[in-house]
Protein backbone atom coordinates (compact mmCIF):
# COMPACT_ATOMS: atom_id res chain seq x y z
CA UNK A 1 0.00 0.00 0.00
CA UNK A 2 1.22 3.49 -0.93
CA UNK A 3 -0.05 6.60 0.80
CA UNK A 4 -0.20 9.90 -1.12
CA UNK A 5 -0.78 13.21 0.64
CA UNK A 6 -1.06 16.43 -1.37
CA UNK A 7 -0.69 20.04 -0.30
CA UNK A 8 -0.19 23.47 -1.82
CA UNK A 9 -3.44 24.31 -3.56
CA UNK A 10 -5.16 27.65 -3.22
CA UNK A 11 -6.72 30.67 -4.87
CA UNK A 12 -4.53 32.84 -7.10
CA UNK A 13 -4.92 35.38 -9.87
CA UNK A 14 -4.18 34.66 -13.49
CA UNK A 15 -0.46 34.86 -14.22
CA UNK A 16 0.56 33.79 -10.72
CA UNK A 17 2.47 30.67 -9.68
CA UNK A 18 1.76 27.83 -7.28
CA UNK A 19 3.67 24.74 -6.24
CA UNK A 20 1.88 21.55 -5.34
CA UNK A 21 3.52 18.87 -3.23
CA UNK A 22 2.71 15.19 -2.77
CA UNK A 23 4.37 12.98 -0.22
CA UNK A 24 4.51 9.29 -1.10
CA UNK A 25 5.18 6.70 1.57
CA UNK A 26 4.45 3.09 2.31
CA UNK A 27 5.37 -0.21 0.77
CA UNK A 28 7.77 -0.03 -2.20
CA UNK A 29 6.90 3.64 -2.79
CA UNK A 30 10.16 4.05 -4.70
CA UNK A 31 9.07 1.69 -7.47
CA UNK A 32 6.14 3.67 -8.81
CA UNK A 33 5.81 6.07 -11.68
CA UNK A 34 4.15 9.21 -10.37
CA UNK A 35 2.22 12.11 -11.71
CA UNK A 36 -0.52 14.70 -11.48
CA UNK A 37 -4.02 14.67 -12.88
CA UNK A 38 -6.74 17.26 -12.60
CA UNK A 39 -10.49 17.37 -12.83
CA UNK A 40 -12.54 20.48 -13.42
CA UNK A 41 -16.29 20.60 -12.68
CA UNK A 42 -18.25 18.77 -15.34
CA UNK A 43 -15.13 17.47 -17.08
CA UNK A 44 -13.25 14.19 -17.14
CA UNK A 45 -10.05 13.70 -15.20
CA UNK A 46 -7.10 14.92 -17.30
CA UNK A 47 -3.43 13.96 -17.31
CA UNK A 48 -1.24 16.92 -16.34
CA UNK A 49 2.32 15.67 -15.81
CA UNK A 50 4.21 12.48 -15.01
CA UNK A 51 7.65 11.31 -14.00
CA UNK A 52 9.20 7.86 -14.27
CA UNK A 53 10.04 6.00 -11.06
CA UNK A 54 13.76 6.43 -11.68
CA UNK A 55 13.10 10.18 -11.77
CA UNK A 56 14.57 11.00 -15.16
CA UNK A 57 11.87 10.93 -17.84
CA UNK A 58 9.08 13.49 -17.58
CA UNK A 59 5.81 13.85 -19.51
CA UNK A 60 3.33 16.70 -19.86
CA UNK A 61 -0.16 17.27 -21.12
CA UNK A 62 -0.36 19.62 -24.09
CA UNK A 63 -2.24 22.30 -22.17
CA UNK A 64 0.51 22.73 -19.58
CA UNK A 65 3.70 22.27 -21.58
CA UNK A 66 6.10 25.15 -21.03
CA UNK A 67 4.23 26.37 -17.92
CA UNK A 68 4.29 23.44 -15.49
CA UNK A 69 7.30 21.47 -14.25
CA UNK A 70 7.22 18.15 -12.44
CA UNK A 71 10.04 16.99 -10.20
CA UNK A 72 10.68 14.50 -7.44
CA UNK A 73 12.85 14.45 -4.35
CA UNK A 74 13.86 11.11 -2.89
CA UNK A 75 14.45 10.42 0.80
CA UNK A 76 14.95 7.19 2.66
CA UNK A 77 11.45 7.03 4.09
CA UNK A 78 9.45 8.89 1.44
CA UNK A 79 9.44 10.58 -1.94
CA UNK A 80 8.06 14.06 -2.48
CA UNK A 81 6.53 14.91 -5.83
CA UNK A 82 6.26 18.55 -6.89
CA UNK A 83 4.33 20.38 -9.55
CA UNK A 84 5.55 23.91 -10.17
CA UNK A 85 2.80 25.79 -11.96
CA UNK A 86 3.68 29.11 -13.59
CA UNK A 87 1.62 31.58 -15.59
CA UNK A 88 -1.60 30.07 -14.30
CA UNK A 89 -4.77 30.56 -16.32
CA UNK A 90 -8.43 30.40 -15.29
CA UNK A 91 -8.75 27.18 -17.29
CA UNK A 92 -6.23 25.57 -14.93
CA UNK A 93 -8.88 25.70 -12.20
CA UNK A 94 -9.50 22.14 -11.01
CA UNK A 95 -8.93 19.63 -8.26
CA UNK A 96 -5.42 18.30 -8.69
CA UNK A 97 -4.68 14.70 -7.79
CA UNK A 98 -1.37 13.02 -7.12
CA UNK A 99 -1.13 9.53 -8.60
CA UNK A 100 1.17 6.53 -8.46
CA UNK A 101 1.28 3.51 -10.73
CA UNK A 102 3.45 0.52 -11.57
CA UNK A 103 2.27 0.88 -15.18
CA UNK A 104 2.01 3.84 -17.57
CA UNK A 105 1.38 7.15 -15.83
CA UNK A 106 0.49 8.81 -19.14
CA UNK A 107 -2.13 6.16 -19.90
CA UNK A 108 -3.77 6.84 -16.57
CA UNK A 109 -3.68 3.26 -15.32
CA UNK A 110 -3.36 4.33 -11.70
CA UNK A 111 -2.85 2.16 -8.66
CA UNK A 112 -3.07 4.87 -6.00
CA UNK A 113 -4.66 8.33 -5.81
CA UNK A 114 -4.20 11.16 -3.38
CA UNK A 115 -7.18 12.97 -1.86
CA UNK A 116 -6.89 15.96 -4.17
CA UNK A 117 -6.14 19.64 -3.65
CA UNK A 118 -8.16 22.53 -5.09
CA UNK A 119 -6.50 25.08 -7.37
CA UNK A 120 -8.59 28.10 -8.34
CA UNK A 121 -7.33 30.74 -10.75
CA UNK A 122 -9.29 33.96 -11.01
CA UNK A 123 -9.24 36.17 -14.08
Amino acid sequence: QVQLVESGGGLVQAGASLRLSCTASGRAFNNYNMGWFRQAPGKEREFVAGIAWIGVDTYYGDSVKGRFTISMRRDIAKNTLYLQMNNLKPEDTAVYYCAATSRSIVAGTIDYWGQGTQVTVSS
